[in-house]
């Protein structure tokens, strides 16, 4: 039986801006009876999602009790894997950090050694910041690859050797034994994006300027994954048919390839004889208004506003944020971007387009992937389940 699904899963995501509320306030907002939203606020209480908290004066003068959900005992475990970093994080049902640690790695050491070493850093942070692990109620991971979302599982990631296929769901869940949500990290990006400086933009893409690059799209207030999991990939669009650049997926003339970190790395090093060998060299000497760092950045900006031009005709966005290493770095990159997008994008997309600088900054894939699991938590389905349990009727609803 479905029936009673919705409207408890809808009352929690009512309360999940955070604000307490009346049995009353819950009653108009919802649109439910009274007596329903009574019930249903009970078995959100039963499964300790909801708690009561202080008290209002009716109209009537009778105090009555608000409720809110938890933020204390119903926490989420957020993970950040880049190509050289890893973040670790602890999120409330809000999205608030309450903890983080990051650490650079390197993600070609695989799935073993990586997810051992991102569980032990989880059991620290916990220790270290007096929380229970018992309060962990699921653990959201980026991943910087294509993730297939129904399983979790990465699929032929151009910057993840060894990682093909991987079942990084279940060995998190091993230790956790909570249920564990998966994608690319640039996904996560866009919803931490969104959460922190965007709640009310319906239609966002955030691009990843970076090692790699990529996007992350909220449509109609939706994350948009594609049929594959691909939405966004526009790392690995061809740039023009004359570009040779040797490309990390093994194709030529990438976006990537031409405009990413690693692109800007190589051209100091190669073509003009500068003693760079990472990304931290080129933000070393952007920072130091180098000429040369500060035209490659322009001339990325450009290569990624070609790319977002056909990206603006067919999703019309209002909001394109710019965030990664790279995308955060001064103003060379993002004056490109806007001149090359505003100059050849159609009048009507880019009359209202606000092209801008993350304001998540190096959070957003943290927070993201903390949203993650906040939302399968609120689901219709996880919250059912956990009354099914509560009630002792999981085996009449649960084959």
């Amino acid at each position: 039986m479905l029936g009673p699904v919705v409207p408890a899963s809808h009352l929690a995501g009512i309360l999940s801006d955070g604000i307490p509320r009346s049995i009353t306030e819950l009653t108009g907002l919802s649109g439910l009876a009274r007596s329903t939203v009574r019930e249903r606020v009970g078995e959100l209480v039963s499964i300790d999602l909801l708690c009561p908290t202080g008290q209002t004066v009716s109209r009537g003068g009778r105090p009555t009790a608000l409720f809110q959900i938890r933020d204390d005992s119903w926490l989420v475990l957020a993970v950040d894997l880049g190509v050289r970093h890893c973040q670790v994080g602890v999120t409330n049902m809000f999205g608030t950090l309450l903890a983080t640690h990051r650490m650079d790695i390197d993600i070609a050491d695989g799935p073993d050694i990586i997810l051992a070493l991102v569980t032990q850093v989880a059991v620290n942070l916990l220790q270290r910041n007096g929380i229970s692990p018992d309060c962990i109620r699921a653990v959201g991971v980026g991943l910087p690859g294509p993730v297939e979302h129904a399983t979790g599982r990465p699929i032929d990631p151009p910057v993840m050797p060894g990682w093909h296929q991987a079942d990084v769901p279940a060995a998190l869940r091993s230790h956790f034994g909570v249920p564990v949500l998966v994608d690319n990290d640039v996904n996560a990006a866009v919803l931490g994006e969104r959460l922190l400086g965007w709640p009310d933009c319906s239609d966002l893409v955030y691009v990843k300027v970076s090692t790699g690059i990529g996007a992350g799209i909220v449509s109609h207030g939706q994350l948009l994954r594609g049929a594959q999991g691909a939405a966004g990939d526009i790392g690995h669009v061809l740039l023009h048919s004359t570009a040779r650049q040797q490309c990390r997926c093994g194709r030529v003339g990438c976006l990537e390839a031409a405009a990413g970190g690693d692109a800007i790395v190589r051209t100091l090093a190669q073509e003009y004889g500068r003693d760079v060998t990472s990304l931290t060299d080129v933000v070393r000497l952007a920072q130091a208004g180098d000429a040369q760092v500060s035209q490659l950045l322009r001339e990325s900006g450009r290569a990624v506003g070609d790319v977002l031009v056909a990206s603006v005709s067919l999703l019309n966005p209002s909001t394109i944020v710019l965030g990664g290493t790279l995308g955060e770095l001064g103003d060379h990159l993002l004056t490109a971007v806007r001149e090359t997008v505003y100059a050849r994008g159609s009048s009507l997309a880019t009359r209202d387009l606000t092209i801008t600088r993350s304001k998540a900054g190096a959070d957003a894939a943290l927070v993201g992937a903390g949203v993650l699991g906040i939302e399968h938590l609120l689901s219709r389905e996880y919250i059912q389940e956990r009354i099914d349990l509560a009630t002792g009727t999981l085996s009449m609803n649960r084959p």
